[in-house]
């Protein structure tokens, strides 16, 4: 977890015509000296940007932060208009029982039915983290109530989900077991019904060798229709997979 006195983030120019990419620091000084892992995506208004900050990675007090970027100022918002607004934090690890744990990797989704959707893991490592989200409707401003995401589903472990032309959500996904060394495993988590359940799709099993320790797919989508997912191995190589079926398979 690189320790930075401000988050850096490149963003197309959504007021340009042309493919300007601009590199800015979010903010200069937060109530947190560490931040990693941030997720941005475009509103409806500007841009919405979070990532997971606090002490260092894996601290209890690490939590999601965010910040808006509005296009046009708001004074009962107390937007500037074309700058970044001070980060807060929207959610954190504290439990019922007054246990904290850290946060980790947040995921902003645009849903495709006028709300985004933050995806996050809470616990005190990634072998034994669980899934989160909270969703918002007016770009970030104001925020849902934090919800639980379904014993074994961790939503999208660090990329962004994919939405196909049929609506169907396919989010990467990926674990990391308590051994040492852990165990990596791909798989990928699938909604046809907006985000209100989800199955779990893992790749089909090798034939032959041992199985790859591979984790945090990326998937693309291609003009045939197929979906590539690409990511981190410990072979020091990329892994790819493919699916024909819209991520049945």
């Amino acid at each position: 977890m690189t320790r930075l006195s401000a988050l850096t983030l490149a963003f197309v120019t959504l007021q340009s015509p042309s493919p300007i990419v601009t590199s800015e620091f979010i903010y200069q000084t937060a109530p947190f000296p560490s931040a990693h892992a941030s997720t941005i995506v475009q509103t409806k208004d500007g841009l919405l940007a979070a990532w997971f900050g606090g002490t260092r990675e894996r601290a209890p007090d690490v939590g999601i932060w965010a910040s808006r970027w509005p296009t046009v100022a708001s004074a009962e918002a107390g937007d500037a208009g074309g700058a970044w607004t001070a980060p807060v934090e929207v959610a954190n690890g504290a439990q019922p029982d007054g246990t904290r744990h850290p946060c980790w990797n947040p995921v902003l989704f645009d849903m495709g039915d006028g709300s985004i959707t933050l995806f996050y893991k809470v616990g005190p490592s990634p072998s034994q983290w669980w899934g989160m989200a909270l969703t918002t409707r007016d770009g970030g401003k104001t925020w849902s109530d934090r919800r639980r995401l379904p014993d074994g589903i961790l939503g999208p472990i660090k990329n962004k989900p994919v939405r196909m032309s049929d609506g169907t959500i396919v989010a990467g996904s990926s674990t990391e077991s308590a051994e040492n060394p852990s165990v990596w495993r791909v798989h990928f988590e699938r909604s046809t019904d907006g985000g209100k359940t989800w199955t779990i799709v893992k790749p089909a099993a090798v034939d032959t060798g041992s199985e790859l320790d591979a984790i945090q797919p990326a998937i693309l989508i291609h003009a045939d229709g197929r979906l590539q997912a690409v990511g981190r191995t410990r072979s020091q190589r990329i892994f790819e997979t493919w699916s024909s079926d819209r991520g049945k398979t």
